[in-house]
Order: structure tokens, then sequence, then C-alpha cells
């Protein structure tokens, strides 16, 4: 058993489902919104340590389209914070290679939201770094229903229908299904995430709250990843 990363062979895609902010802060007595912004930093530090690495892609989880059941007033904080987001890197756009993408339901943004995104999204296409994917207002589901809708709508029949033309209608057209698929907090299933593109991705479950997730438990996850052999329903 390998016990050293192979920086030959990593996941050209990893995706994360970042659970565990509420917990994180509740075992630490704070209000639930610092555990998000915990959250926001410890996925600062792990984006750099995957382009540092040479990880390709990299897909968060971000709100989920089930994610708006939750309370009003940490709805609108996870909000600021993805537009504090987008304007800190409108700003520093000259000197960041992310290329960043917002997958999702962007009927569901604010108007003000939608457009700063569109915007950095135009700004950072063509960057050589590693493709940041945020999944904000996403679930797996919808997507689907979302993709099914603009095959009907182009006028495609059914003899054209196969599983690369249904891809090229997902939020994912052109990004690479992902290869690991990391959930921390110990929960073990994927909560409606990445439903198609995750069908022969491996996945990796972690104990640790999201804040707590740091750059030696993403060398582990992705050792684990190497150690495992990879069939794709083949012998």
């Amino acid at each position: 058993m390998r016990n050293e990363l192979d920086l030959l062979n990593l996941p050209k895609h990893i995706a994360f489902i970042m659970d565990g902010n509420g917990r994180w802060a509740k075992s630490r007595g704070l209000p639930r919104n610092l555990g998000h912004k915990a959250g926001s930093e410890a996925l600062e530090r792990l984006l750099e340590e995957a382009a540092n690495l040479g990880i390709e892609n990299v897909t968060v989880y971000a709100f989920s389209t089930e994610n708006r059941d939750r309370p009003q007033k940490e709805i609108d904080y996870l909000m600021s914070l993805m537009n504090d987001y987008i304007d800190n890197n409108l700003a520093r756009v000259k000197k960041n290679d992310y290329r960043i993408r917002i997958i999702g339901n962007s009927e569901m943004l604010d108007k003000k939201l939608a457009e700063k995104i569109r915007n950095l999204e135009e700004l950072t296409r063509d960057k050589p770094g590693l493709s940041f994917n945020i999944a904000l207002y996403y679930g797996g589901r919808d997507e689907i229903i979302r993709a099914v809708k603009k095959i009907i709508a182009a006028g495609k029949a059914a003899d054209e229908i196969t599983e690369a033309l249904f891809a090229e209608y997902l939020d994912t057209a052109d990004i690479p299904d992902p290869d690991l698929i990391i959930r921390t907090s110990g929960e073990k299933r994927l909560s409606n995430f990445l439903v198609w593109q995750g069908a022969y991705s491996e996945i990796y479950f972690c104990d640790k709250y999201w804040p707590d997730f740091g750059i030696d438990d993403l060398k582990d996850a992705i050792l684990d990843y190497q150690n495992r052999d990879r069939r794709f329903g083949k012998i």
C-alpha cells in the first residue's frame, strides 16, 4: 500500500461537501455564522494547497436547493459571504490564476449577485490555473430536471439522446466528472450533490468538521484515493 503521494497520479477533479460549519461553531459555544466564516477561511487554505499540488478542478457544495429552508438570517449571512468572496476576487482578478464558475439554479440568485458572478466568470474565463466551481443554489435532481427541459426546448428527438448529449446540458457541461468526492463532519451521504457526475467518483468521508479539515487531511484523502482500484464496472 502506498504511503506517500504520487504527484503523477493525482485526481484531476476533487469535489467537496463542506459539512459541519454550524456544529463546529456550536461545539465551541459560538454563533453558527462564525462557523461559516471559519469554513470560508478553511476553503481558501485548501484551494491554495490544491493549486500547489496541481489539482486541475475543485468543486464545492456552497449552498443547496434544500438549504433554502434554513433560517433567513443564516441564508442572508451565507449570501453575504458569497458577495464578499466575489468582490474580493474581482479586486484581485489580475493576480489570481483561478478560473471561477458558479453552477446551480441561477434563477434563484439575487440579481445583483448574479451580475457580479457573470462578470467574474467572464474575467477569469481564460485564466490558466485551477478551475474553481462553486455550487450555489444547486441540487443534483434540480440540475437533471433543468437539463431535460433544455433538451426538450432544443427539439432533440428521443433517438438523439445519449449520455454524452445529456451531459452537454448539465451545469458542468465542460467540466470533467469528479474523480474524488470528499465529505466532512462524519455524515455518509451525497445529499443531492453531483448526482449524475458522481456515478463513478471515489467517495471519502472524514469525521472532522469542515473548518478543521486541513492540508494534511486533504493529502490523506488523496492518498486513500490513490490506494483504490478504480475499475469503472470492469474486471
